[in-house]
């Protein structure tokens, strides 16, 4: 990746020759006036490291590194100065700066200077980005660019008491998103409240918000705290935000805007410190538009916008995904490691999975649990119930039987194969544990 060099000197000539030099060792490099224009050019851009002169208009070199200071991540700062100025320079490293060079300057002096910061920068951005990779992955399984993309922005907000809206569609792992970014955040030991606005009735909803006095509605035998003062002093994820309705909207704005809420059938308010997330698969801007959702309401929950990417934009992530719930379900089911073909893995691998990552997990446990013999059979890829995939599981009975297969399973093999003492530990009749080893082909 090429670095991003700014180039600030009232000079038009001398960052021009700048721009020259730093351009023929491959930078990228972008021009700035004085200390003002490049304050509003590092507003919408970034820049890896800063060259700026020491004496300009408007605002100079060392208010610049100042202001500069005060950003995060802060970009690496080089001195231009006049000769006989270098006790400027020498407070300016004081100050936070990286280097410093006079002019009229050499082009060797220049490019060893600006090759050690960039060094420097680059070490600094691979050490970030295998710690980003490091959180994600206490609660995501990814290989691909995009994921890692993701978790070096969920880095930087989490320590950061933003509030941060997870897009997405469903079944992509917005919900994991959301306990990465608390694991990351300063309230990470503090109560963690998940509430799925899609789940409970919307009249409900905002009694089990923002809590309820005794008798306040027909059923409301008993005062209740709900999940805002629950959350008190960590964070509350707001998932599927796009269900609640307007009046309760409007209650999260006050929230939001002011940390008050109001119990239903009380007459006083309750400060609560709460940091907020939420989560949807709709587009909240068309709900906006379409007189659904508050547009004030949008803009205080969009501060930070994590759009986690389906599972067809990230394919890298497929393979590692598979091996990851085979694992699980190897264990869980007590079937040992499955046999299994190379078409049976590549038709894994290759999808396509509509309800993305909870649609792959179910059926890797359906193939694991309903495979026999040690040899994962391809015939189960064939049942999978083909209307609405992201929540495609299968029923009951089937997944009770898979549970109790595994534990025959381990129990045989802990036992040599010895069906006798298996039964005995198991707690049943010979004859019983036979008819399963056969009902469940072991």
């Amino acid at each position: 990746m090429k670095p991003r060099i700014l180039v600030v000197d009232d000079d038009p000539g001398v960052r021009y020759t700048l721009k020259e030099i730093l351009e023929s060792v491959d930078a990228e490099v972008f021009e700035a006036a004085d200390g003002v224009d490049a304050l509003a050019w590092l507003e919408k851009h970034r820049a890896d490291l800063v060259i700026t002169d020491l004496q300009m208009p408007r605002l100079n070199g060392m208010q610049l590194l100042e202001r500069l200071r005060a950003t995060l991540p802060a970009p690496k700062t080089i001195l231009l100065t006049a000769h006989g100025s270098e006790r400027h320079a020498v407070q300016a490293m004081k100050l936070g700066a990286y280097d410093y060079f006079s002019k009229p300057f050499d082009t060797d002096e220049v490019l060893e200077v600006v090759d050690r910061a960039v060094g420097s920068v680059r070490a600094e951005m691979e050490n970030e980005q295998l710690r980003a990779e490091l959180l994600l992955a206490r609660h995501m399984v990814f290989a691909s660019e995009a994921m890692k993309k993701l978790a070096l922005l969920v880095y930087r907000v989490a320590p950061k008491d933003v509030t941060v809206l997870i897009t997405g569609p469903s079944g992509t792992g917005k919900e994991r998103v959301a306990s990465a970014i608390v694991g990351g955040s300063k309230r990470s030991g503090a109560p963690f409240v998940r509430f799925n606005c899609a789940a409970i009735p919307r009249e409900l909803a905002e009694a089990e918000l923002f809590g309820h006095a005794r008798g306040a509605f027909t059923g409301a035998v008993k005062a209740r705290s709900g999940l805002f003062r629950e959350a008190h002093g960590g964070t509350i994820l707001l998932d599927e935000i796009g269900e609640v309705d307007l009046a309760t909207q409007g209650k999260l704005l006050r929230v939001l805007q002011e940390g008050k809420i109001r119990p239903v059938g009380e007459d006083r308010d309750v400060s609560v410190d709460v940091r907020v997330l939420a989560a949807t698969n709709r587009d909240l801007k068309a709900e906006v538009a379409a007189g659904r959702f508050r547009e004030d309401l949008f803009y205080r929950l969009d501060v930070v916008e994590i759009r986690v990417p389906p599972l067809e934009e990230r394919l890298d992530d497929v393979s590692v995904l598979v091996n990851h719930f085979l694992s699980i379900y190897q264990e869980r089911f007590g079937t040992g490691t499955l046999a299994m073909s190379a078409s049976l893995r590549q038709r894994l691998v290759a999808g396509p999975y509509p309800g993305n990552v909870r649609e792959l997990e179910h059926r890797v446990e359906r193939l694991v649990a309903l495979s026999s013999g040690g040899v994962a059979d391809e015939a189960w890829l064939e049942r999978e119930a083909p209307e609405d995939t992201s929540t495609q599981s299968f029923g009951l009975k089937e997944r009770v039987e898979a549970y109790e297969r595994g534990i025959v399973a381990q129990e045989l093999e802990r036992c040599r194969g010895n069906r006798s003492e298996a039964a005995r530990r198991l707690g049943m009749a010979r004859v019983t544990l036979l008819e399963k080893v056969k009902k469940y082909g072991l």
